[in-house]
């Protein structure tokens, strides 16, 4: 078995003929891994990590968790592995909770429908992991009744309840208020603790910076360059990671 937990090779995606989203992304990551993807708006960032929870169809190159290759090229046409594919949960941006549902009902529906899990484990499980994030008194309320970080931390408890060995998070705080920024970045934070492998798309610096192990620097559809937090930070060596980090502390500043 790889030692590698997740490998990216040749990973080609556009959009038509004329754009060009990635072009050949070869990377490795360990399980202890927590990967932080940044980069100008276009750069391919998202696109590289909807790839990588198989929600894109790619025109070359395959993706692999845990040496088994789920995402590849067959015939020309994209070939996912269902199967691997859900030890994966993403959480995107906009929360993509169901209005209709209670928040315990959004968390045990896909467990139970479509993948099997009795109700009795479910429901224990939806209030295992909202008492975990302190989230109880919301078990039967509706996500209108929610604020935007509550809507948030509801959606990655949501994703932990299929007990994904790779979490997927893009830009799961750039619709918050500032002030509730800190609170889902706390849950991350508190995963990336307990051990929890992640690919993060994230505009905040200072959040890239504290929990990343690897930084990504995705720009024109390559990652133009990569490292550790501190030397990505403090000593980028290509001149466009050195402009866009520019640009982002004059445009918001690196939180303290």
């Amino acid at each position: 078995m790889t030692s590698e937990f997740v490998s990216i090779h040749g990973l080609h995606k556009s959009y038509g003929d004329k754009v060009q989203v990635l072009s050949g992304i070869d990377r490795a990551f360990s399980r202890t891994d927590r990967i932080v993807v940044i980069g100008p708006s276009g750069g391919g960032k998202s696109t590289l990590l909807r790839c990588v929870m198989g929600l894109e169809q790619i025109d070359a190159g395959q993706i692999c968790l845990e040496g088994e290759a789920y995402v590849r090229v067959a015939n020309r046409r994209t070939v996912i592995d269902r199967a691997v594919q859900r030890r994966i949960g993403m959480v995107f941006q906009h929360y993509t909770l169901f209005p209709h549902l209670t928040v315990r009902k959004n968390l045990v529906l896909a467990p139970v429908k479509a993948h099997g899990f009795a109700p009795s484990k479910a429901n224990s499980d939806a209030e295992r992991l909202l008492a975990r994030f302190g989230l109880t008194d919301k078990l039967d309320v509706y996500p209108a009744q929610l604020s935007g970080g509550q809507k948030q931390r509801v959606a990655i408890a949501r994703a932990l309840m299929l007990e994904p060995k790779l979490m997927l998070f893009d830009e799961v705080t750039s619709a918050l208020d500032p002030e509730l920024v800190s609170e889902v970045e706390s849950m991350i934070a508190e995963l990336a603790d307990g051990g929890m492998p992640m690919m993060i798309v994230t505009h905040d610096m200072t959040f890239a910076r504290n929990i990343a192990t690897q930084v990504l620097f995705c720009a024109g559809g390559v990652i133009a360059e990569a490292g550790s937090p501190e030397q990505i930070f403090s000593d980028p060596q290509q001149p466009r990671t050195r402009d866009f980090l520019r640009k982002m502390r004059s445009d918001e500043g690196f939180r303290t």
